[in-house]
């Protein structure tokens, strides 16, 4: 890390990171009048900046190594993905607005007592409740008003509590942090002008009430929702809060005397690739960690010989909140559709809880949540009837926004990626809804560094009564409601997808337990402090954004008892404010100010584009003067066995070896490769067998899109490259996505899936039925990875917006030929 510099500017207090810990801190300390820094790394984002476009979607993705500044942060892990929150207000721009307090039993950890009870957490229900109603006043925490026009007519609201009632379970209509009213106690109305609060707003833009479209997980372009950017930053500002955008945080470090310093890089060109921007360095004399369960743990590990003592605890009860998402699909009264609408209102309207057998339910198990989940309006076109003659161009809207629209529904559950796998088998049609569990998951999961990258580890099968329980009681819901139960597509590897990683530097009542006290200060360092979601000691079990802000609040609140009186509310430092927002941090939200991809935390390296391999047999010629080429890149994982010829055997052998290969497919002539019945294109990149020579590059590749193969049901994507493998052998990695007929429901399944064969030598299509066979497996490609592969879609020459258009038409059309209602149905 090096030795400490000289820091040309100081300030009494820095807070890194502006979601639900960060900016509560932050708030309450520039109330006070005490001096304080907010650094956050993402950008602000006012009314009306939100993405919505495919184009702007594409580059709505945080990862600076590759020019990409947006606000959704994807992260991959060993058991588990995550989708976190990079934007001034962290987690609060893309979680559902649910304001939940933990439940008053519910503050125990895992491990039961020698007699009897369970070990409680360091901090207690009735430690927070007076936090708790702080932040609930702060953020107009409401229900939604069911009981007043037009929000009466919500359908999925309505069915939630019907199923509820059959199944008699417990349903309310959770407080939520929207305006449905243009001021608190006011009657609710649709688009109506929202008065100031009084400090003003730090966008300097109007916002309105909610308009019911169901597009709080993407961000709300009409302000509607009290995020953390409308309240407790432009609060802070209001006070006297240097509140920086666009500001990174490298390292930290004690400071030589007291205190501590903040190594930091200004993104000030959000346009460009990284430049590698000089570091700069603040001191202080106290440091807030607010960056998020994986910003926080990641800048603790990272610094971890700046801070010597630091607790063996840091990376533990690592948890997902119990996230879970699956669907009801094809709701029917009798023998009419019943109509939910999950596209209307808010995304959560609804919570149903199950009791834990800490609340005295005796067999209960662990307690947990059921909401309503939903999906922007914008959508609701294609549970529209079909016209004659625009079938196609709808099927291809809907697919080409299925890919690229992959984040709009990442609320405060799980919502966040899978629910653009299961598109495609019915979830956004007008008899569908998707359901979000949460609850109290096993805490052993743990964060570590694996290459100086953040990576983690986590199973659901320790938690496996928890989600068997919300699974049966959602099947139940969907058999009162007439509907089909479906599991989202990665639940049969039980993999989850959360936006509620929770843990990683967790209280405890001593080092030995935790890295923070109950007030989230760290044991051993003074004056440091963690005031996200990584402090949580394990799983909040409802949507744990108003217990992580309260947990903030009861922070500052110590802090401050703890300084002497000071006035006034000058701004920190002798170099002013350099920005006028911030950006994100806690639940939900991510590493907001953190060092990000690639010398930052764990994921992936940026996908390149390339210009994929020329020509060969089957092959597309060169680009001819005026002709407009399409490429994109693609990354599958999996597993071979050597010797086995059976792709689904030699997935599952004993003696399988990881598979990947990485490659840039590239079409030199759109207009080529759509015509001609192959629709061949050429791939390049790298093929990783491990223990076969590692990374090998492809030598030359080639790619068919959708080839007839059989039958006017089925289409085959098939892949031919040639490498060489580490002992100097020729081999032929020879693959096929198998496109059956069927139902939607394949439709994931079926284009992420490719069977491969390992052949000896460099074996042409034609003669592959005599080649020795090598080795044979399964690849699969993964959410987090296809989420990046969307951002690499590039066109060179003229018309190439025209041409990605030409392109997804096709892609749908085929795909509309082998999964429409005509056949699947």
């Amino acid at each position: 890390m090096g030795a400490p510099r000289e820091s040309v500017e100081h300030a009494d207090t820095v807070v890194i990171g502006s979601g639900f810990g960060g900016s509560v801190a932050a708030f309450r300390l520039a109330e006070a009048g005490r001096p304080v820094v907010l650094l956050e790394r993402g950008q602000p984002y006012p009314p009306g900046s939100f993405p919505r476009s495919p184009a702007q979607m594409g580059r709505a993705f945080w990862d600076p190594a590759a020019g990409l500044y947006g606000m959704f942060d994807v992260w991959s892990f060993d058991g588990c993905d995550s989708v976190v929150s990079s934007g001034l207000g962290g987690g609060s721009l893309i979680y559902a607005n649910v304001l939940l307090r933990k439940d008053e039993h519910w503050f125990v950890h895992d491990e039961p007592m020698r007699g009897g009870g369970y070990r409680p957490w360091p901090v207690s229900r009735a430690d927070l409740d007076p936090h708790y109603g702080a932040v609930e006043e702060m953020l107009g925490a409401t229900p939604y008003p069911l009981d007043r026009p037009p929000f009466d007519d919500t359908p999925k609201t309505h069915a939630m509590q019907d199923a509820a009632a059959e199944l008699g379970l417990d349903c309310t209509l959770p407080p939520l942090a929207v305006s449905f009213a243009d001021r608190p106690g006011g009657t609710p109305g649709i688009g109506l002008p929202i008065a100031d609060a009084g400090y003003g707003n730090i966008h300097g833009v109007g916002r309105r009430t909610c308009r019911l479209c169901g597009e709080c997980d993407i961000g709300c372009n009409e302000g509607a929702k009290n995020s953390l950017d409308h309240t407790y930053l432009s609060a802070a500002a209001h006070h006297g809060a240097d509140i920086r955008t666009s500001h990174e945080v490298k390292a930290i470090r004690p400071r030589p005397g007291g205190g501590y310093e903040v190594d930091y890089v200004h993104h000030a060109d959000l346009t460009a690739k990284e430049r590698r921007p000089e570091v700069a360095t603040i001191s202080c004399d106290r440091l807030v960690l607010g960056a998020g369960t994986y910003g926080t743990t990641f800048l603790l590990m990272k610094c971890k010989e700046a801070f010597p003592g630091l607790s063996e605890a840091l990376g533990s009860r690592f948890s997902g909140n119990g996230d879970l998402l699956t669907f009801l699909l094809n709701a029917r009264d009798r023998d009419r559709v019943r109509p939910l609408d999950a596209s209307r209102g808010p995304v959560i309207t609804t919570a149903i809880r199950l009791p834990d057998e800490v609340d005295g339910v005796p067999g209960a198990g662990r307690g947990a949540y059921i909401e309503d989940g939903g999906y922007p309006a914008f959508a609701d076109w294609i549970v529209q009837g079909f016209d004659t003659g625009h079938e196609i161009e709808r099927a291809v809207r809907f697919l080409w926004g299925r890919f690229t629209e992959f984040f709009k529904d990442a609320p405060d559950t799980n919502l966040s990626k899978e629910i653009s796998d299961l598109i495609g088998d019915g979830a956004l049609t007008v008899s569908s809804l998707p359901l979000l569990g949460m609850g109290r998951d096993t805490a052993d999961g743990r964060l570590f560094l694996r290459g100086g990258r953040l990576a983690a580890e986590y199973t659901a099968e320790t938690s496996e009564a928890l989600f068997t329980r919300v699974r049966k009681t959602m099947q139940g819901m969907a058999d009162v409601l007439g509907a089909h139960y479906a599991d989202n597509p990665m639940w049969f590897r039980k993999r989850i997808v959360t936006v509620h990683p929770l843990g990683g530097a967790p209280m405890g009542a001593h080092p030995g337990e935790g890295v923070c006290d109950a007030f989230g200060e760290v044991f051993g360092f003074p004056g440091l402090y963690v005031a996200d979601g990584a402090a949580m000691p394990g799983p909040v079990g409802p949507n744990p954004s108003l217990t992580i802000a309260a947990q903030a609040d009861r922070l500052a609140t110590r802090l401050l008892d703890n300084l002497p009186a000071r006035g006034g509310a000058a701004r920190a430092g002798d170099g002013g404010a350099e920005g006028a927002g911030t950006v994100p941090s806690d639940t939900g939200a991510g590493p907001a100010g953190v060092a990000g991809s690639p010398d930052g935390a764990g994921r992936d390296p940026a996908y390149g584009t390339g210009s994929g391999s020329r020509g060969g047999p089957g092959g597309p010629s060169a680009a001819a003067p005026g002709r407009t080429s399409l490429s994109f890149t693609e990354e599958m994982k999996g597993f071979v066995t050597y010797g086995e010829t059976d792709p689904r055997t030699g997935e599952l052998a004993a003696g399988r070896i990881p598979l990947s290969f990485r490659l840039t497919i590239t079409a030199d002539d759109v207009d080529r490769f759509l015509g001609e019945p192959d629709h061949t294109a050429s791939a390049e990149g790298w093929v990783d067998a491990r223990g076969h020579g590692g990374r090998r590059a492809v030598e030359r590749g080639w790619f068919n899109l959708f080839v007839p193969d059989g039958g006017e049901d089925r289409r085959l994507m098939k892949y031919r490259l040639y490498f060489t493998d580490g002992a100097g052998r020729p081999l032929t990695l020879a693959g096929h996505k198998n496109v059956l007929h069927g139902p939607p429901t394949r439709i994931w399944p079926d284009t992420s899936t490719l069977y491969v064969r390992l052949l000896e030598g460099h074996v042409p299509e034609e003669a592959e039925g005599g080649a020795p066979v090598a080795g044979a497996g399964v690849l699969h490609i993964r959410l987090t990875d296809f989420a990046r592969q969307l951002a690499t879609f590039r066109t060179t020459g003229p018309d190439g917006a025209e041409a990605l258009v030409r392109f997804g038409r096709f892609f749908g059309g085929e795909l509309w030929e082998v999964y429409g209602p005509d056949r699947a149905g």
